[in-house]
């Protein structure tokens, strides 16, 4: 049997980032030109996985929006001729089928992934 689903943990509050974290989900800082949470993805699909669910909470819509198509974006792009920046842009909402689920309240991790 394959395994085929990851589940990642993203709710927390990111309190040890402060104040970094205060306004933007500690999974989306970026690590030079990514942001921490699609290089988890990225390592996830090259390792054969093809369905990720991540765990969210509160104010983690960014990472909603970065997983997802934009439309607006990939317009705006492909208008300018800037076809790399447009690959780019697509590759990341077409890396693996991804869930969300929201935790209504910090539980810790025992509680996210159950």
């Amino acid at each position: 049997m394959r395994v085929r689903k990851a589940v990642f943990p993203a709710a927390g509050l990111g309190t040890r980032f402060l104040p970094a974290t205060k306004a933007q989900p500690k999974e989306m800082l970026p690590l030079v030109d990514k942001p921490t949470i699609q290089y988890v993805v990225e390592e996830a699909v090259a390792s054969g996985l093809d369905e990720i669910i991540l765990v969210t909470g509160r104010n983690k819509r960014a990472i909603e929006d970065h997983f997802d198509a934009s439309f607006e974006l990939e317009y705006y792009l492909q208008d300018r001729g800037k076809t790399e920046e447009l690959e780019q842009i697509k590759t990341i909402s077409e890396l693996a089928s991804v869930s969300y689920v929201r935790q209504k309240e910090p539980l810790g991790l025992g509680h996210a992934i159950l």
